[in-house]
């Protein structure tokens, strides 16, 4: 008996799992109440949402409530795809026309909620409110080809990897809600490695560290074209290879904006 009920509770328990993980077939699965406070929206999954999602106080309580599901704040790709298609499902193809207050009560939210949109395109709520104190945290230094500022490797990614640490993309954030507000603006992304390995590896391992912080500025919303990206391998460092903290120094990414003064962010 207790072998049977065991199993009951495990079948039960994975259904309950798939529930919450598989985008809904019934509106009445999810919690359509807007709360008692504004939500925000924060992560690469926000540009996955729709307009009606991310857009509307509703649409954010709504996404927040049902679908942030390791409660951790953020949006990622999974959670905002699951997101879309149960309200693709209520909602039908009129989506701008939805409504509401039918599957909730219709309490008042604040419409002056602050969406961080971490992730979404350029032109959005936040456009023209780049965070200033954030940019300044980078401590760009002038160059000749522009503002500059460095992420050194273990900021980024482990050690002889082009994965981006989890939270690495956090770092991100607040250049690229400059860059969406500032279209003009192009970026160069170089990498650099230490002396260690060969040529060959150096150079391909700069590459790709390149190549994943550009990728990075394309989940959080900023256009690619705007980017030029490359990898040096070990040339150009900045400290002596001889010793394990220069060797550190060396293993860095640049993140350079074009033409730009890097004393206009401490304005």
């Amino acid at each position: 008996m207790k072998t049977t009920n065991r199993m009951i509770l495990a079948v039960a328990t994975a259904a309950s799992a798939l529930l919450v993980a598989v985008p809904a077939s019934a509106q009445g699965r999810w919690d359509w109440a807007p709360g008692d406070h504004p939500y925000r929206l924060a992560g690469p999954g926000v540009p996955m949402l729709y307009p009606e999602l991310r857009g509307t106080p509703r649409g954010r309580a709504f996404v927040m409530r049902n679908f942030d599901f390791n409660r951790d704040g953020y949006i990622n790709r999974r959670e905002a795809d699951a997101a879309d298609s149960a309200f693709a499902e209520v909602a039908g193809p009129d989506r701008a026309r939805f409504n509401w207050d039918r599957y909730g009560p219709g309490r008042t939210v604040r419409e002056e909620v602050v969406v961080v949109d971490r992730g979404g395109p350029g032109g959005g709520p936040n456009r023209g409110h780049w965070d200033r104190s954030a940019m300044r945290d980078y401590h760009f230094r002038q160059t000749p080809e522009g503002a500059r500022m460095t992420l050194q490797e273990d900021v980024l990614f482990q050690t002889d990897s082009a994965v981006l640490r989890p939270h690495a993309i956090d770092k991100l954030q607040a250049l690229a809600g400059y860059l969406k507000d500032n279209p003009g603006v192009r970026v160069s992304i170089d990498g650099f490695t230490d002396s260690r390995g060969t040529d060959a590896h150096n150079q391909d391992l700069s590459e790709r560290r390149a190549e994943s912080v550009r990728t990075a500025f394309d989940q959080l919303g900023v256009v690619r074209a705007r980017f030029r990206v490359r990898g040096h391998g070990e040339g150009d460092p900045v400290a002596t290879n001889a010793t394990p903290a220069g060797m550190r120094l060396n293993r860095r990414v640049e993140v350079t904006l074009l033409g730009q003064r890097a004393d206009s962010f401490d304005r």
